[in-house]
């Protein structure tokens, strides 16, 4: 019986600590010195915990389209600043501003973004980790 309590302690503690310990910075995924600024269309967004995400396909010069992986904070946050899930959809052609991946340069960290249509921005500006959702 003390070995099944030791079982479940420790089995408690792993996934515990296993959500602490796979939490990331920006330093282990992106490159602050890859800057981008490009325009495209957005293919999904998700309000999904830890951090939000939105796709965007964007056509290079030869039009080729590389669908773009951006990383937001929580939605929680997003919420608390402004932004809900109706005012950026899947169809909206935006531009936007981030940081490159170090691995796969197309997921990125979002800084700012704006539909064309309006040119109002959704969420920035800010830098790494601390792009800040903002509504005019």
């Amino acid at each position: 019986m003390r070995k099944f309590g030791i079982l479940v302690a420790a089995i408690t503690i792993v996934g515990v600590a296993a959500p602490v310990l796979a939490h990331h910075g920006f330093d282990t995924e992106y490159d602050a010195s890859k800057h981008v600024k490009l325009e495209g269309v957005v293919t999904m967004v998700t309000w999904t915990n830890p951090h939000m995400r939105v796709y965007i396909d964007v056509k290079d010069k030869d039009g080729k389209v590389t669908n773009w992986n951006m990383e937001l904070t929580s939605p929680n946050t997003i919420r608390r600043q402004g932004w809900g899930p109706d005012d950026l959809k899947a169809g909206d052609a935006v531009i936007f501003e981030g940081f490159a991946g170090k691995v796969v340069e197309s997921r990125g960290s979002l800084q700012t973004i704006m539909k064309k249509s309006d040119m109002k921005p959704l969420f920035g500006p800010g830098g790494p980790d601390a792009a800040q959702p903002v509504k005019q």
